[in-house]
């Protein structure tokens, strides 16, 4: 028999519900899901953990990394750096990208991480 994955019985914590509802009229619920958009894109995850893996890149080495033309390049860092992810700074004819903070690394490694737990428990 399977066993079921919800409620039998309607009843819920009053005190926890309120908490948590309290805590998440203070959050940027909209922007949380813009970023999460944004790393959901194959490409831009992969130039985001080239980001990791490296503090900067010019546009060229992310265009050769992700196997890209510059003009797909620049178009994906444009948008990891039009939502806070990103950030550039120019160097004569040479356009260097890095990731805005830690705490965007530290997204991108945790998902790094469980990915290959994931795969390593089988599932």
């Amino acid at each position: 028999m399977k066993e079921k994955d919800s409620c039998e019985i309607y009843c819920y914590d009053e005190p926890k519900v309120r908490k948590v509802q309290h805590a998440l009229e203070g959050q940027n619920i909209q922007g949380m899901i813009k970023m999460f958009k944004v790393l959901a894109d194959e490409t831009r995850m992969k130039i985001a953990f080239a980001l990791c893996e490296e503090d900067e890149l010019c546009v060229c080495d992310v265009a050769n990394i992700i196997g890209s033309s510059l003009a797909t390049a620049s178009h994906h860092l444009r948008t990891l750096k039009q939502l806070g992810l990103a950030k550039y700074r120019k160097d004569g004819k040479l356009v260097f990208y890095s990731l805005e903070d830690d705490h965007v690394r530290q997204l991108v490694q945790l998902a790094s991480t469980h990915s290959r737990e994931l795969i390593t428990n089988g599932k």
